[in-house]
């Protein structure tokens, strides 16, 4: 595989960290998720060297059988986790601000004069 584009995403605005995807010629995608924390000082410049720091780490790991079984990730909605549904709430809405003026509520109803 030939690795033809990296691509940095950021959560919460890169202040919970960032996802590096690495592309290869063949369509794959490798995704690495990095926290940030006080001291790391990750930024978008830094995150694809940790996220190859981090996959190096794992391709000299030794995989256990039960590594290799698939797991299922639960929703912060099946499960109930208010917390994080509140966190993607948020990052929703500072991914999307400012998306235009506040609303303005006009009354379109014409008074009639008074007959006398």
């Amino acid at each position: 595989m030939q690795l033809v584009g990296t691509q940095v995403i950021p959560a919460y605005g890169g202040k919970g960290g960032f996802t590096v995807e690495f592309v290869g010629d063949g369509g794959e995608v490798v995704s690495v998720q990095i926290k940030n924390d006080r001291g790391q000082q990750l930024n978008r410049l830094n995150a694809v060297e940790k996220a190859r720091e981090v996959m190096s780490r794992f391709a000299t790991a030794k995989i256990r059988d039960e590594d290799t079984r698939p797991s299922v990730l639960r929703t912060a909605r099946a499960a109930g986790d208010q917390g994080t549904m509140e966190e993607q709430l948020d990052e929703g809405l500072e991914g999307t601000f400012p998306a235009s003026d506040p609303v303005s509520v006009t009354n379109t109803a014409i008074p009639k004069g008074s007959k006398h």
